[in-house]
């Protein structure tokens, strides 16, 4: 049967309008869904705030109690119990760091989530762009005279161009929705990537607290297990240390002193902060505050050189007093490479002589003259001829050598004047040294070449 040209041209504006309407019913149903998965993710989040909260205040006490325990004096109840804090702190930074993972899973998703409804949105905007403009096409088409051949008047086609303008204009506004979910997308899968190497940090802290726990957990059975829990064995510990460390110094400099290796001071960097980078996070210049977040913290607690010489030319060494500087470190710190080079070795003195040196050590050489010493480790994570970024973690402190506390030794040599050699132990006899060494003039002043600390 023969329909009517205005009864046509009203079943395809019904149908224009029932596509429309059917589109954002569809829209809306996974957007709601969508909106009950973001609130329960987002009170799970709100819910976790609070949790890392509490962990990092309580972090927060036990630095503080750590800082002041390990400003005492040397006696074994004060070891004992500054590796008790720090068992607990660690302990604590673990629940902490898994509880930021956990954070992180949860607004990953919520983003996921949010991304899934947009995808879904754009997916239905432009099924519906692409029928709208297929019908507006198909009605452009129909002409003046088309339309009054087939019995239609003036004033209904007037009604029904003002009609067609109205789609037009509502189209238009979908083109425009589409292209605001597009970019919404977009900065939304930015986020989600931000969130992912947020998470993937966390995960790296956790692993390195987990193996300080380790190392902070063997330490303390260490001590014990020497000093049977007893005060006096303790401090005869200590006193043995100080006669291996000082037959150590004499026989080193008796070594360096006959060493011929000259360098071209023109090689050097100039002095100044941005040569190297702290091998420790967070390095404070006064007492140690507690760390933001529950991260690893440092201070200074031993200076490079103690003559009017070293004090008036700082970056001479010339074998009197401290050849580096030690940086407070709790067991198990990680230690970071202050500058991209290249591992020239490992080792360990107290495979020599016990207690009398840099204990377990690495030594790196850099691209600008300069090469760095890390002692007093716990172990490597890495290996000689290994090539290390700026900040890479390469190993893990601990009071290996002559350590009467956990710290790191961190040693800057011009790397002209300074090799890897070995040399005979008076204090163990039979036994030889291998270990970095340097002309006297080779040794720097750490400080001349690193950033500022904070705190000052």
């Amino acid at each position: 049967m023969h329909r009517p040209p205005l009864l046509h041209l009203g079943v395809f504006f019904l149908s224009v309008l029932l596509g429309i309407v059917g589109s954002l019913f569809f829209l809306q149903a996974p957007h709601t869904q969508a909106q009950t998965a973001t609130s329960t993710l987002q009170t799970q989040i709100d819910q976790t705030n609070a949790q890392i909260k509490q962990l990092q205040d309580d972090i927060a006490k036990l630095q503080s109690q750590l800082t002041t325990t390990s400003a005492q004096k040397l006696t074994l109840q004060n070891a004992v119990t500054a590796l008790n804090l720090n068992i607990q702190k660690l302990q604590k930074s673990i629940t902490l760091a898994q509880t930021q993972i956990n954070q992180k899973n949860s607004q990953i998703s919520q983003i996921n989530t949010t991304i899934s409804t947009t995808t879904s949105q754009i997916g239905e905007m432009e099924d519906q762009v692409a029928s709208s403009l297929r019908q507006l096409n198909s009605f452009d088409n129909e002409s003046l005279l088309a339309a009054l051949l087939s019995g239609g008047t003036i004033s209904s086609f007037l009604d029904q161009a003002t009609t067609l303008a109205s789609l037009r204009t509502d189209l238009e506004n979908k083109i425009e929705d589409l292209n605001s979910l597009k970019s919404t997308l977009t900065t939304n899968e930015t986020a989600a990537e931000a969130q992912k190497a947020q998470l993937a940090s966390y995960q790296q802290t956790l692993a390195e607290q987990k193996q300080g726990l380790s190392i902070s957990k063997d330490s303390q059975t260490k001590l014990l297990t020497q000093t049977k829990n007893q005060e006096s064995a303790y401090q005869a510990q200590i006193a043995e240390k100080q006669k291996e460390e000082a037959g150590f110094e004499s026989d080193l400099l008796t070594f360096q002193s006959k060493l011929n290796l000259s360098f071209n001071a023109s090689s050097l960097p100039s002095t100044g902060q941005g040569a190297l980078q702290w091998p420790l996070a967070h390095v404070y210049g006064g007492a140690c505050p507690a760390p933001a977040g529950g991260g690893w913290i440092s201070c200074i607690t031993q200076y490079f050189g103690n003559t009017p010489f070293a004090t008036a030319n700082p970056q001479i060494y010339s074998g009197h007093g401290h050849s580096g500087v030690d940086l407070a470190a709790s067991p198990g710190t990680p230690v970071l490479a202050a500058r991209e080079g290249v591992v020239l070795g490992t080792g360990n003195t107290d495979l020599t002589c016990p207690g009398a040196s840099f204990g377990k050590w690495i030594f790196i050489k850099h691209d600008n003259g300069l090469s760095t010493l890390y002692g007093h480790l716990a172990s490597f994570a890495v290996a000689k001829g290994d090539m290390v970024t700026t900040g890479e973690v390469i190993g893990y402190s601990d009071t290996t050598g002559y350590a009467t506390g956990p710290h790191l030794h961190f040693g800057v040599y011009a790397s002209g004047g300074s090799e890897i050699a070995s040399f005979a132990s008076s204090g163990c006899p039979g036994k030889t040294y291998t270990m970095p060494v340097a002309d006297l003039s080779a040794y720097l002043n750490p400080l001349s070449y690193l950033p500022g600390v904070q705190g000052q």
